[in-house]
This record gives structure tokens, sequence and C-alpha cells, in this order.
């Protein structure tokens, strides 16, 4: 950010978006930001803070969308991103993850989700006619029933991850992945696709966003239950067991109140 001071994606990606807000954005004063950015994407495809270092959600987004402003996005190889980002949401949860056998958090929903966007269009740019005019390149249903079942907080705000406590960061950022979940495109091109009951749709207003909270505690109950059952099955499974007791379990979360509201008795699928 300074002579001598911290170098990694995230300073470019301020300065470029500070540039082009206050409409100074020259090619001369980032003379080879867009050269230094590329050389951060490593052998995973996605991002690291800078050369040579994992590749990780926040900077992989940091440094896409610097990129993305200054209009060099195609110095990137965005299959190999794209196939890296797509891989960081989970099977089971529906969420992703920051970086490569780490956990699920609900921060990811946006700083993964929101590459797909860019990567959409940096493709579509390039003429890459297998695209989707009406879905994002991820499971938009997964991650919504993640933020909305897993992520919220019965008396407000949102958070990481099922036992940890609700802030504003957290919050911020499930409600902005939620938006992208639940809307592809804009104008003609807007499709939107809402996971459950109307009640569930994120809505815009002058003050910020609402998020349902009619039926959470009865859903978020079913939805423990659900994985507990899940959870059983998968050991039986992996012993080599019949499995007609988890079917029981599953069929006793699904009796749960609740638990058909968004589909959490759906079979999981496992990552052999």
């Amino acid at each position: 950010m300074h002579v001598g001071g911290e170098v990694d994606v995230r300073s470019a990606y301020c300065a470029a978006a500070v540039a082009s807000l206050t409409n100074v954005l020259t090619p001369a004063l980032f003379t080879g930001t867009a050269e230094w950015i590329a050389r951060c994407q490593n052998w995973e495809g996605g991002i690291g803070g800078v050369p040579g270092m994992e590749a990780h959600g926040g900077y992989t987004f940091c440094g896409l969308a610097a990129l993305v402003i200054l209009k060099k996005e195609h110095l990137l190889n965005l299959r190999s991103l794209l196939h890296w980002v797509t891989g960081r949401q989970m099977h089971f949860e529906g969420g992703f993850q920051g970086r490569c056998n780490k956990l699920v958090d609900g921060c990811y929903s946006f700083w993964q989700a929101g590459l797909l966007p860019l990567l959409h269009r940096a493709l579509h740019t390039q003429g890459d006619e297998a695209l989707s005019m009406s879905r994002w390149m991820f499971d938009q249903s997964a991650l919504q029933e993640y933020i909305l079942l897993c992520c919220q907080c019965p008396a407000g705000g949102l958070l990481d991850k099922p036992g940890k406590s609700r802030d504003f960061y957290h919050t911020c950022y499930c409600l902005s992945g939620l938006a992208i979940a639940q809307h592809f495109g804009s104008g003609d091109l807007h499709h939107e696709l809402v996971l459950g009951i109307p009640e569930n749709r994120l809505v815009g207003g002058g003050r910020g966003y609402r998020t349902p909270t009619s039926g959470l505690l009865q859903a978020q109950s079913a939805l423990s239950f659900t994985l507990a059952a899940a959870h059983a099955s998968h050991l039986q499974h992996c012993a080599g067991k019949s499995g007609e007791g988890s079917d029981a379990l599953l069929a006793a979360a699904c009796a749960q109140p609740g638990g058909n509201r968004v589909g959490v008795c759906a079979p999981p699928i496992w990552a052999e």
C-alpha cells in the first residue's frame, strides 16, 4: 500500500477500485500490476496473496476483481480458475470452503460464489458457447440451503457455521452470497431461483435486506436431526452394513416439523 509496506493482491484490488471510483484510473498508474496479479495464480488454479502462495478464496476474488477493473482478466488461466473455485463448494454442506481441506465458512458464500459471475462474464467475452444464460456455474440451491439453515442466528444476524457467534462481517457476506445464489444476470437476462417457500426470497430495500425467519428454529432442528442421521448412514456404509437402520433414521428426520421446508431430507451426496 506504500513504499516499504505490505504487498498482496488485496492492496492491488483496493487501489484499482478506488482509482476507478474516483476516475483517476490510468495505464501509467497501474503499469505492471495486472501482470503481477497474474503471477499470483498458482498450480491449483486459484490466486494467492503473492506469487507462490496457496490459493485462497478472498485473495482470488480480489485478484480477479482487480483484473476485471483493469480489463486484463484474460491474463489468467480462466479454465483452471473455474475448476478450482467450483471445487470449493462442498457436496454435503452446500457452502464454500476458502481453501483446499478447510471447513465451510459462511463468508465464502460471497468470496467464492462472487467469483462465478466475474468468470461467467470473462468466459462469455471470450466467446464460450457452452455457458448457461440462466444459471451460474455452481449449485445455487445448495448454497441457499446452507445459508438459510446453518448461518442464521434466531436473534438476528448471520454467522460462519453452527456453533459460531454472529457478527457484522459474516452477516454482510452471507447476505451477499445469498443474493448471488438467488439471482442470475440483470435486465432481460435476469433469472431468479429461490429455494423453498416464497418468504425465503432476499428482498432489497432502502435500509438493506430482509431475511426469512419464519419456521427457522423448526427447520434448524430438523436439519440437525437429518445431519446426525446422515452421518450414521455414512458410518454404516463405510463399515459395509446394510443401511436399513439409517434409512429409518432419515425417514424419521423427514417427519420432523419443518423437515421438508427446503428439502433438508434429500439423500446426501458422498465423496467416496
